[in-house]
This record gives structure tokens, C-alpha cells and sequence, in this order.
């Protein structure tokens, strides 16, 4: 009795799935499983992991580490990661450093990032989200597949502004070549093997989902049907690679498919797909107008609770789970600085918690959200970034400080923490 007891005991001990109990974030009967638990979570968005956990440029592990624990202590334990960037160097608007120089050429030092990044994820018990693509310009995706598939230079908004851009962007959805390239990035990256702990990706329990790109669009409606196709094709071959974790799309929902519904609920409904996307970005939308974001906050909210059961309802036809992974809200005064008042976004926050936790106390398929993003212990430099800048939740094309949560905003994380603190006692 007692020789039998002895692996379970050090299963608890240790914090070890139980015999019998899959080691990976699953679903089932359309809702997450983690341990053998129902899985509700508040995560948050760090694209810049995979950089800061590199020793080439950009890297800083010591801050990775002090960063992974602030999240740690306030119970975030799932984290939406950007695997790397693409292109050439020394581009405004872009992330830098890029991971995929050129097709199948690779930056070593982001190739180790990533793999200390989930190291140390896994030894604070945290999940990753990885996306490997990009629709938009800020870290290179679609633009730079279409480039090396021959289709010549690509637009950025910042130089021809964001619809000569998005023409341009359709390209891709029926582009073969592009397709291809990426793939063969694709496969190389889920096939890796960590360089610290000798463990293949596939095999990961740090990871919880491949994703295959950053909010992924048509960018047209003459090209849903192919948009469709591709999404279809990424997921089945991410699937045919990696049995063991979730495949998942990164759609913004409808507005990411030119605000067909009937689109994202097919691309989500694919077997390969394992759980369904939103995400939902208030000022971006239009929704509230910047000198008036407490004031416009309770029609973000009506819109924000609209758009969610719009969406809530096709996932109880198909049978999966719903994750808010972006939203943010800025600052109020549409100011940026360290130190500026927050009270919109709170009560945004606010309601989008309410939201998750009141469905996830009913069962719901509702289960979790990543609010964008995770600045921690950055100090801006500049408030457009610049190479040698810290990197915070904003991205190289958007005003540092726009929408990061930053290690001082106290009444954000006091928001976060009560959140997190609800969605523990759910079961």
C-alpha cells in the first residue's frame, strides 16, 4: 500500500500531473483542462519574451526572471508570446531583433530566448501561447513572406498609411509561395529541440497552444474563401507536427474576417482548431474617442458585452472554449507616461473580468482572457521606440506607454489581482 501511494504523493509534491492526467492545457466536453482541473485563467500579452530571455542583442534574463516572478506573485500563468521577428534590421515601426532573417535563415541568440524563456516558465508552473505569424508590419509576418515569394517590396503604414497597406497585405491569402515559406518556418520552429533541457517542443508542457499568427485577416472579402483554405491548411499541419498541444488561430473574431460571422465560425469549427479567439480593442475600433475615454467607457462596455455573446454563441454550436486574448484601453487623456491616471482602463479591466468570471462560475464557455500588455519593470525612453529601448507592451509602431501595464500602475494590478483571486475558487 505504501509502494503504491509513493507516486502520488510526490505527484502533489511536486506538482506533477497524476497518473492518468495529461500534462498539457486539453479540452474537453469544449472546456479547458489543466491537471485534471477546469483551467479559467487571466493571462496577459509579453511578446517580447522570447527577446529579453536571448544574450545578443535586446536580451536581458535577469529582468525576464524579475518580470516571470512579478507575474508569478499576482497569479498570471498564461503568457501570449511572439516566437520572433521577421525581415531585415534597422526598419522603423519593426521589432527588432528578428528572429528569420531571411527564408530558413535564423538569429541563434532569439532561437536560445525562447528556449530559456520556457525553462523558466515551466519552473513557475506558466503556460505559452506562441504565435507564429503576422499580419501586420510590426514584426514582419505577411509582408515579409510576400516579399521573398517574389512579389516585390512590400508597403509599410507608416510610409502609405494602413489602407494602402491592408490592399496590399490581401495579397497573401492566395499567394502559394508565401504559404510555403512560412510553413517551412513553421516546421522548423514546432520541430526544435530545447538546447538547456534536451526536451523536444512537441513534448513541452510550457506550451499550451501554437498559434498560427497575430490577429491573421483576409484584408479583403473577394479573398475569404482563400483566407478560409489557408487557415485549414496551417492547422492541419501544425496538428500533423504536434499531437500533444492545442492548435489555435489568433482571429480577432469577426473583425478579423471582414466582419462575417459566418467566417469565424467555420475557420474556428475546424477539427484541428482546439479553442476559439477574440480579441477587442475599444479606441482602435472607434468605439470611444480619446479625450473622453471615462466618459465613453459605459458604451465600450455595451459594444465589448455585444461583440463577446455574439461570438460566446457560435462556440456553444460548435462545442469550444472562448479566450479574450488582446484587449487594452489607454490611458486616460490619451497620455502615455509612467505615472498617468488609469481610471477608464480600470473599470474596462473591470468589467472584462466580470465577464470572464461570471461565465466561468456558470460553467460557461468563457474560460480565460490576456489583457495587452505586460510592461512590468520598463522605463520608456522615447515615445516612439527606438533600438536600445526597453521593450514594454507596445510594439515598435505604437506609443510606448499606449496600452502597457507597468509594474507602478497599483489600481491596474489591484484590479488584476482581484480578478485572479475569483477565478481561483472556480471549479
Amino acid at each position: 500500500m505504501k509502494i503504491k501511494l509513493l507516486p502520488l504523493l510526490l505527484t502533489v509534491v511536486m506538482g506533477l500531473p497524476v497518473l492518468g492526467q495529461s500534462k498539457y492545457v486539453t479540452v474537453e466536453d469544449g472546456h479547458f483542462v489543466r491537471n485534471g482541473q477546469p483551467y479559467y485563467y487571466v493571462g496577459t500579452n509579453f511578446w517580447y519574451g522570447a527577446i529579453l530571455g536571448s544574450e545578443g542583442q535586446g536580451g536581458d534574463r535577469k529582468r525576464l526572471c524579475r518580470e516571470l516572478d512579478a507575474m508569478k506573485r499576482m497569479g498570471i500563468d498564461n503568457l501570449r508570446i511572439l516566437v520572433g521577428s521577421d525581415g531585415e534590421r534597422g526598419v522603423a515601426t519593426k521589432v527588432e531583433p528578428t528572429l528569420q532573417v531571411r527564408p530558413g535563415e535564423y538569429n541563434d541568440t532569439i532561437l536560445a530566448g525562447l528556449d530559456y524563456l520556457l525553462v523558466e516558465m515551466q519552473k513557475r508552473g506558466m503556460v505559452a501561447v506562441l504565435y507564429l505569424n503576422n499580419s501586420w508590419e510590426w514584426s514582419g509576418g505577411y509582408g515579409f513572406y510576400l516579399e521573398h515569394a517574389g512579389l516585390g517590396r512590400q508597403p509599410r503604414p507608416d510610409d502609405v498609411g494602413y489602407p494602402a497597406f491592408m490592399q496590399a497585405m490581401a495579397q497573401y491569402a492566395t499567394c502559394e509561395k508565401a504559404h510555403q515559406l512560412f510553413y517551412d518556418y513553421a516546421r522548423f520552429i514546432i520541430g526544435r529541440t530545447n538546447r538547456y533541457t534536451g526536451m523536444k517542443y512537441t513534448d513541452d508542457p510550457a506550451i499550451m497552444s501554437w498559434q498560427i499568427g497575430n490577429e491573421p485577416r483576409a484584408f479583403s472579402k473577394e479573398a475569404l474563401p482563400a483566407f478560409e483554405r489557408w487557415i485549414a491548411e496551417a492547422a492541419a499541419l501544425i496538428r500533423s507536427i504536434d499531437k500533444n498541444h492545442l492548435v489555435s488561430i489568433g482571429s480577432e473574431g469577426s473583425w478579423g474576417c471582414e466582419n462575417d460571422y459566418g467566417v469565424w465560425e467555420r475557420i474556428c469549427a475546424d477539427s484541428n482548431v482546439g479553442y476559439c479567439n477574440v480579441h477587442l480593442w475599444p479606441y482602435n475600433w472607434s468605439w470611444v474617442r480619446p479625450e473622453h475615454l471615462v466618459e465613453d467607457l459605459p458604451k465600450a462596455c455595451e459594444k465589448t458585452k455585444d461583440y463577446i455573446d455574439r461570438h460566446l454563441a457560435i462556440c456553444e454550436r460548435i462545442g469550444k472554449p472562448l479566450v479574450m486574448e488582446e484587449f487594452g484601453y489607454p490611458r486616460d487623456d490619451f497620455k502615455f507616461g509612467l505615472g498617468t491616471p488609469t481610471h477608464g482602463r480600470d473599470g474596462y479591466y473591470k468589467y472584462v473580468f466580470s465577464l470572464v468570471a461570471d461565465n466561468a462560475e456558470q460553467g460557461g464557455r468563457f474560460a480565460g482572457c490576456n489583457f495587452w500588455g505586460w510592461g512590468g519593470f520598463a522605463r520608456p525612453q522615447h515615445e516612439q521606440w527606438q533600438v536600445g529601448d526597453p521593450y514594454t507592451g507596445d510594439p515598435a509602431q505604437e506609443a510606448q506607454g499606449l496600452n502597457s501595464v507597468f509594474a507602478g500602475d497599483k489600481s491596474t494590478l489591484r484590479v488584476i489581482r482581484q480578478q485572479v483571486n475569483r477565478m481561483k475558487h472556480v471549479k
